[in-house]
């Protein structure tokens, strides 16, 4: 287990269109609204936290996702701060303490933090560092056969036997994931093997998911050649 681990997470201005196309894919990758973020040492101690609304300079939001989190554009007008800086502050503290990165719907997550630096034009720190999904680590609580993983709120209720506090803020839902992951590391659902393991697996999607882009480039190409050589035969004919 690393010396420190970040619990992060984002509110959204929508949801991504396909989750397999790069970041410069303007209308596919919606925006941060809210992010935040809580350092811990591995023995649970809370370093630092962080909170932060992104001004909504080239974003709009999406009626379905306002109705779940509450942010309006009047809203982050006022608070938001500019993209550059709060992405820059995240990207300080992951180069400080080198953390393993853990969230609730990790996949969300790492690619809006990634989408995030891409638009900042920042270097994503995220791809070199060990990263950890609570809510993949739910599937043996999981009590219906219907039910792949529990929602954050779910695993909560189960751990605590309380609600959990203030749903769909950034800054909430990272505390609550960060307690429910030393939960779990407590009743042993967690451990360093587990972690490690994740980490593989997700080793080896991006791997997968980098094959087959270039898979599919090929096969363009592939395609357009074979156009290009059709046109000519025509022409030529």
């Amino acid at each position: 287990m690393r010396e420190y681990l970040l619990f992060v997470d984002t509110e959204t201005s929508g949801i991504p269109r396909d989750w397999n196309k790069p970041y410069s894919s303007r209308d596919n990758w919606p925006h941060i609204a809210q992010l935040a973020w809580v350092v811990y040492t591995k023995d649970g101690q809370e370093v630092k936290a962080e909170n932060h609304y992104i001004q909504p300079n080239d974003y709009d939001m999406s009626p379905a996702s306002g109705s779940v989190h509450g942010l309006t554009l009047g809203f982050l007008r006022e608070h938001g701060k500019p993209r550059h800086a709060v992405m820059q502050r995240l990207h300080c503290d992951l180069l400080q303490y080198h953390p393993l990165v853990v969230a609730h719907f990790l996949q969300l997550d790492f690619h809006m933090v990634g989408v995030g630096f891409y638009r900042a034009g920042l270097q994503n720190p995220l791809e070199h560092l060990p990263t950890f999904c609570t809510m993949r680590a739910t599937g043996p609580l999981v009590r219906h056969a219907n039910q792949g993983f529990l929602r954050l709120s779910e695993l909560h209720q189960r751990l605590f036997h309380e609600p959990q506090p203030r749903q769909h803020d950034a800054l909430a839902d990272a505390y609550a994931t960060a307690r429910c992951f030393f939960e779990l590391q407590r009743q042993g659902t967690i451990t360093p093997k587990t972690v490690a393991l994740q980490g593989l697996q997700s080793i080896s999607s991006a791997k997968l998911r980098k094959r087959r882009i270039k898979v599919g480039v090929g096969a363009w190409l592939l395609i357009a050649g074979l156009a290009l050589v059709l046109l000519a035969f025509l022409l030529i004919g």
